[in-house]
């Protein structure tokens, strides 16, 4: 197994037999004594002859071929063990690991029985650490909570330091260590150090001390690549499979010098005679071997991990159905697994899993630390006691201090020592984790001589280093490791398992997999631009456009205006998928799979011949549409420059994603970066406008340099050569002039240059960045059912492995009946049904076909009056990210309690389920994100239960509710569940893979019905004493035993008597008793509607306050880009002599309003989308209709939005210069206001419409490119052809910018030299009339009312989560 074999020095680009002579040194035992005859004995002549042609090969060849065993028993050579297919290589692993319970060992056990045949040494690691230290800065209190105002006084104001101390022992090779804490975050640190530098920052924390690998210290080597450290959270490209996610891994850790040692094995096995069983033989080979795509190694950690039934089912992600948390989170581990490293870190690997497959995992793990030397040390939150036999050491922490660390079986007698017991039938475990705890240590005090008193944490550590584990410790550490003992294998010194080609390959092939699963936002794509090349083409149609005079020269410069900016906002969507897929690129370069130019330089190439196809068809839908010159070279370089305007736009939006790493901060930084490309181009202001403090920001514009190459690719071409009339020169040339683009030819060239300059430039910056920069942040019913069937149509995947059927069965036949006062365990392992079974019932799913009957005491089931009785602990833990702990609860409490429950009730309630489940003590913390920031897993998985319990249901489902808690918080969280039903039986659910009942029944005192079931079948494994029933059942009824004993659980259990009495159950209780009537309420949801708005407007309230990075970041955006636009446009608004001051002026206003407008749009779009997440949880329990939800939203964007204006406003007219009267200011502030809001509600409504924010992005993009081109701006109405005006009156933008000019200048009298005002050049010009300002003020807020309107009734109507 590659995961625990070993690694020594990556063999790259030398001569391979040279290598293994070099090399062979290191696998070299001075004891070892040859064997001088074989070890077989008679064999099958047909194998002896290929095996001894295989013998007579090269050492190279050698290890390439093979001899496979067929099916039929029959012998063939393998020319190239890499050529494996997919069928052989599962044969070949069924014949060596047939079953992963029973066959493992015995596999580990052939590999080391070879391996040691020959004398060969495995190399193994000690991992020695000594006072470690953490200092981490920290705001006290509610000065922790990201408020608006503590945003700002944070910046002033230096943070508390925090520092947890601690003191390690050595991990001791071929021993597993099981980390039980009471402090999470001391005990993760702990963990993530192992594999990180000592005294140096990693993310955000200062860590001091010293840790050594076999008396290296980490500057010696790479620790990354000679250990593994196994997150707790779950971070995977959700369209990638399984397989493709472990067999991308297995291929970037590569095999280390498994190579090598596998040459000196086959030399050694030559010169002794012994030939090796032809299957291992295979697996050792093809598992050695670089550059391979799909690995061997791949197919076995798939098999020990129970991920062969799902291995080509995609991963899956929030809202996109994939595979189960449990199937997740090995995942995550086979993903570490696949790899060479030697020293494992595992942080809490069995959440989520069944207790039987979290056996198979941690025994599968110990078998092969026990027989290949490995080093593993594992953090766990609920351990069975028969997984917690499994450990060799224990570790156990707590307040930051080592209590204990050693030998298993000495940790009762510490605590024994200390006065404490463990009770007969307490698991150890669990005794554990609670005799350390200040609320449970009294129960174990047995020291009846002595009064109980607390004994803290440093106590116990104190006490520790006198008792005789903690003193041999002492002695070990005293004598420090020698160096000379270590095996030259054991660390590795290289950053890479595999070459720089294999690296490219490796990541090329991902990307290109990645962009054919992304394809249909692709298509989007390209169906967007030719919409915006079709308005393209008919706004400026060729039949319209002249070249007789400047304006029209003006005209086409807008068109080739248009057409650049609506291709540099084609770079905003891969800001968007770079920054999505950036904590898995963050994970695997901290582990060194690739360097981040592997990783950029794909995206590059294959963006190229996407641009390509997208500006091609783009350039023929408008080049010649539009009338530019029909010279075909022109149009060659027309479309050579977008493409190259789109390769250096792309490359700088990746470039803005990597710096700004969140989706909020990221689009803050794209559209300022818009802003400035656009303005400082030369079309909104002319290079001689612009002020010599901005004039920088013009010569690095890429768009300045795009427009002045396609201005000068036509207006220096045959079309307007003609005379001028008014001047000596070319009519192209006076346009050029005239607006201020430099005229010469060689320009184009320039542009091209400056351009492809760029792309480099920007993608060199990328690779950078994402090199160097890290992650951000770090924070009483009946309900019977009757024959339920659940299928969802056959996924592709399956087809192409031979799947015939149209639908895939997940949930066959189920029956069964949940009454009152019965508290019923759903168990079955994995991939069973369970979580489906549950969205069934609850009325959860979204999409595939359900058939049968579900009763509500012999009532049909109605969902709506289900959801008000009835509680749901989904196995994700959803919730609103920025609002604390206790406020979600009041927050459920206040929309699910009857309406009679006064609210100091209500606060009693929520008080008195915080205690049971223990979040009082952080009771004021922020929720946060998964992995991100705010709540641990265990905790989140707390709230999500206390959020159900606080609405008192009568039924309530729990998926997984002590998954990610630990045994002691497990048992609170059961405790209280079972304080919910009245006392009565405890009926077990049991499911197998495949979704069929095994068992319905009672469980039995001390589970002895449960156990009678299964012994009585003939062929199944008695139970051990003292063996956890649940444990033993879910083993004995797994489908490999199945296999095994021939027999079919669920066909035995559907011909029982225990079945026929369920049957006759549920039919008697699936009909109403007599005097009885349906369940009905009066209203839908528990609180009236106002009180529902109330409700949400009060949780959006606090969801605002507490997000800075939005909320805050908005205000300090737009004070900056009216400091901004200011000077860009100082003193326009008063400069009155020319048609061109008039257009200047407006294009500040233009500018100010798209601009603000799109970025606050974007801002609010990743809001909504995890806010959305929420909703749907929500919304199904029943707390709320759709409309208090939006209206709650809508509502309190309308204060931060009446700021932005203000400060926008006041800071922008000033510094323009605009006319300081009561009226003109008062629309100013109106126009931008109104304008604000119809923009957040737009980027609201266009989330509510489609599935995520990739499309919403798309979508969005489209409407700002054509709400720009017809803003009144950049095309004038009177000049817009008769069939496209219509479009100025239901544009927004158009309609703000009518309001802001005709308030401004509509009512000016000045005169131009020719003698027209500017009133009337604006009403003539621009068609802006002074006396339609309140047409145009009720027409902007009428915008804003609709797109609220519409918003709301698309979060009522679609729900694009997929269940």
């Amino acid at each position: 197994m590659r995961a625990f074999t070993q690694e020594v020095f990556v063999l790259e680009e030398m001569d391979m037999s040279e290598s293994f002579r070099r090399n062979s040194s290191l696998w070299r035992n001075n004891g070892l004594q040859m064997f001088s005859r074989s070890s077989r004995g008679e064999e099958d002549d047909e194998e002896a002859l290929k095996w001894a042609a295989i013998e007579r090969l090269p050492t190279f060849d050698r290890l390439r071929r093979g001899i496979l065993v067929g099916s039929e028993g029959g012998f063939g050579e393998i020319d190239d063990v890499r050529n494996l297919g997919f069928q052989e290589r599962k044969n070949l692993l069924d014949r060596l690991v047939r079953d992963a319970r029973e066959d493992n060992e015995k596999f580990l056990l052939k590999l080391k029985n070879r391996i040691d045949a020959v004398g060969i040494d495995l190399p193994s690691i000690e991992v020695r650490f000594e006072n470690l230290k953490v200092e981490a800065e920290a705001y006290v209190g509610r000065r922790s909570l990201p408020t608006l105002i503590n945003f700002f006084a944070n910046i002033f104001e230096k943070k508390a330091v925090h520092d947890p101390k601690g003191c390690f022992r050595n991990l001791e090779t071929g021993t597993d260590d099981s980390s039980l804490r009471a402090a999470k975050f001391r005990k993760d640190n702990v963990v993530v150090n192992f594999g990180r530098n000592a005294s140096s920052r990693y993310e955000g924390n200062l860590v001091k001390g010293n840790v050594t690998y076999n008396g290296h210290e980490l500057k010696e080597f790479v620790p990354q690549r000679s250990a593994a450290y196994i997150s707790q959270h779950d971070v995977h490209l959700g369209e990638m499979t399984v397989r493709e996610t472990l067999a991308f891994s297995a291929r970037c850790q590569g095999v280390g010098t498994n190579l090598e040692m596998l040459a000196e094995l086959s030399r050694r096995e030559k010169e002794a005679n012994i030939r090796p069983d032809p299957d291992v033989d295979i697996y050792m080979k093809a598992a050695y071997l670089k550059g391979q795509e799909v690995s061997i190694v791949t197919d076995y950690i798939l098999k020990i991990l129970g991920l062969d039934m799902c291995a080509d089912t995609a991963v899956g992600d929030d809202m996109t159905r994939g595979i189960s948390g449990g199937q997740k989170k090995r995942v995550t581990l086979g993903e570490m697994l696949v790899g060479p490293a030697k020293a494992f870190f595992m942080d809490e690997i069995t959440t989520g899993l069944d207790s039987s497959t979290a056996y198979q995992v941690v025994n599968c793990i110990r078998e092969s630390t026990h027989i290949l030397k490995g080093t593993v040390l594992m953090s766990l939150l609920q351990p069975e006691p028969e997984t917690y036999e499994l450990f060799d050491d224990i570790m156990l922490i707590s307040e930051g201090q080592i209590v204990y660390q050693g030998p298993r079986e000495h940790v009762i007698g510490f605590f024994r020592s200390m006065g404490f017991k463990c009770p007969e039938r307490k698991g150890v475990a669990e005794f554990l984790q609670e005799v350390t705890s200040r609320r449970d240590q009294w129960q174990y005090w047995a020291d009846k001589d002595r009064l109980y008193r607390f004994v803290t944490a440093r106590e116990f550590a104190e006490s520790f280093r006198s008792f005789h584990v903690g003193q041999r410790l002492t002695a070990d550490l005293a004598i420090p490791f020698d160096k000379r003992e270590s095996h030259p294998a054991a660390l590795t010194t290289k950053h890479s398992g595999i070459s720089k080609k294999e690296i490219l390959k490796a990541c090329a092939s991902r990307e290109l997999l990645l962009m054919k699963r992304n394809s249909f936002m692709y298509i989007f794509r390209l169906f967007q631009l030719s919409v915006m090349g079709f308005v393209t083409m008919t706004l400026f149609f060729r039949t319209k456009m002249g070249r007789d005079s400047l304006a029209d020269g003006r005209k086409f410069a807008s068109a080739i205006y248009f057409v650049l900016s609506n291709v540099m906002f084609g770079g905003l969507a891969e800001m968007v998928m770079g920054i999505l897929r950036l904590p898995v690129f963050y994970r695997q370069r901290n582990f060194f799979f690739f360097p981040a130019w592997a990783y950029v330089l794909p995206q590059w190439i294959f963006s190229i011949p996407l641009n390509a196809f997208e500006m091609l068809v783009f350039t023929v839908i408008t080049y010649y549409e539009i009338g530019f010159d029909p010279n075909f070279g022109r149009f060659v370089k027309y479309y050579l420059l977008l493409l190259m305007l789109m390769q250096a736009s792309t490359s700088l939006f990746r470039l803005i994603g990597a710096i700004g790493r969140d989706m909020i901060v990221a689009f803050l930084y794209g559209y300022f970066i818009l802003l400035l490309v656009l303005s400082l181009c030369g079309f909104v202001l002319p290079r001689g406008a612009i002020k010599n403090w901005w004039i920088w920001g013009y010569y690095i514009s890429p768009m300045m340099y795009a427009e002045n190459a396609l201005m000068v690719n036509e207006f220096r071409g045959h079309s307007w050569r003609h005379a001028s009339p008014d001047a000596n020169m070319s009519l192209g040339v006076e346009v050029l002039k005239s607006q201020g683009y430099f005229p010469g030819s060689y320009w184009y060239w320039i542009g091209i240059g400056a351009l492809i300059g760029m792309t480099f430039l920007f993608s060199s910056c990328y690779i950078l960045a994402l090199t160097y920069l890290n992650p951000m942040g770090r924070s009483q019913t009946i309900l019977p059912e009757d024959e339920n069937e659940y299928s969802v149509d056959m996924p592709q995947e399956m087809k192409n492995q031979g799947a015939n059927e149209d639908r895939l069965v997940l949930l066959k036949g189920v029956s069964g009946v949940f009454r009152p006062g019965v508290l019923t365990a759903l168990m079955g392992v994995s991939g069973a049904g369970k979580t489906t079974l549950m969205d069934v019932l609850a009325g959860r799913k979204t999409g595939g076909y359900i058939e049968g009957n579900i009763t509500i005491s012999g009532y049909p089931k109605k969902q709506e009056t289900f959801a008000r009785i009835s509680g749901y602990c989904e196995q994700n833990d959803i919730h609103s990210p920025c609002v604390t702990v206790y406020e979600s609860l009041l927050f459920s409490a206040w929309l699910r309690l009857p309406p009679q429950v006064n609210s100091a009730t209500r606060k009693l309630f929520v008080e008195n389920v915080m205690e049971l489940v223990e979040l009082t003590p952080i009771r004021d913390g922020l929720v946060g994100l998964p992995g991100v920031s705010g709540l641990s897993t265990e905790q989140r998985k707390r709230l999500t239960i206390a959020v159900e319990l606080v609405a008192n249901p009568s039924i309530i489902f729990m998926d997984e509710p002590t998954s990610g808690l630990d045994a002691r918080a497990a048992q609170i969280v059961m405790r209280t569940v079972r304080n919910t039903v009245e006392t009565g039986r405890t009926v077990l659910f049991l499911m197998k893979r495949g979704g069929q009942e095994i068992y319905v029944g009672p469980v039995g005192q001390h589970s002895c019905n449960l156990i009678h079931y299964f012994e009585v079948i003939q062929g199944t494994q008695k139970i051990r004493d003292g063996y956890n029933p649940a444990t033993w059942m879910l083993e004995v009824s797994s489908s490999s035993q199945e296999q095994i004993l021939g027999i079919d659980f669920a066909e035995i259990y559907r011909n029982s008597e225990l079945y026929r009495c369920n049957k006759a159950l549920v039919k008697e209780l699936s009909t109403p008793r007599p005097g009885t009537k349906d369940l009905h309420f009066q209203t839908k949801y528990s609180q009236p509607f106002f009180t529902q708005c109330l409700a949400c407007l009060w949780k959006q309230h606090w969801s605002y306050w507490r997000n800075p990075t939005y909320s805050a970041v908005r205000m300090v955006y737009t004070a900056f880009l009216a400091i901004m636009f200011g000077s860009l446009f100082w003193d326009l608004g008063s400069k009155r002599g020319s048609y061109q001051d008039i257009l200047n002026a407006m294009g500040s206003m233009y500018s100010s309003v798209f601009f603000l407008g799109v970025q606050i749009a974007t801002s609010v779009q990743p809001v909504v989308v995890v806010e959305r997440t929420v909703f749907y949880r929500e919304k199904a329990a029943g707390l709320y209709s759709a409309l208090p939800y939006a209206l709650g939203q809508m509502m309190m964007e309308i204060p931060y939005c009446f700021g932005q204006a203000v400060v926008y406003g006041f800071i922008m007219y000033a510094m323009i210069g605009f006319d300081w009267t009561a009226a003109k200011f008062f629309w100013f502030l109106y126009f931008m206001f109104f304008t604000l809001l119809y923009f957040v509600f737009y980027g609201m409504m266009a989330v509510a419409m489609t599935p995520n924010h990739h499309i919403a992005n798309i979508v969005s993009y489209t409407f700002y490119g054509i709400w720009n081109v017809f803003s009144g701006f950049v095309v004038s109405r009177p000049l817009t052809p008769v069939w496209w005006r219509w479009y100025h009156w239901v544009n927004p933008v158009a309609w703000t910018v009518y309001g802001l000019s005709a308030s401004q200048f509509g009512d000016v009298t000045d005169q131009f030299a020719t003698g027209q005002s500017v009133g009337e050049f604006v009403r003539s010009y621009l068609g802006f009339q002074h006396d339609f300002i309140g047409v145009a003020a009720a027409v902007v807020a009428g915008f804003g009312v609709v797109f609220a309107v519409t918003f709301a009734f698309a979060i009522k109507i679609f729900n694009f989560q997929r269940r």
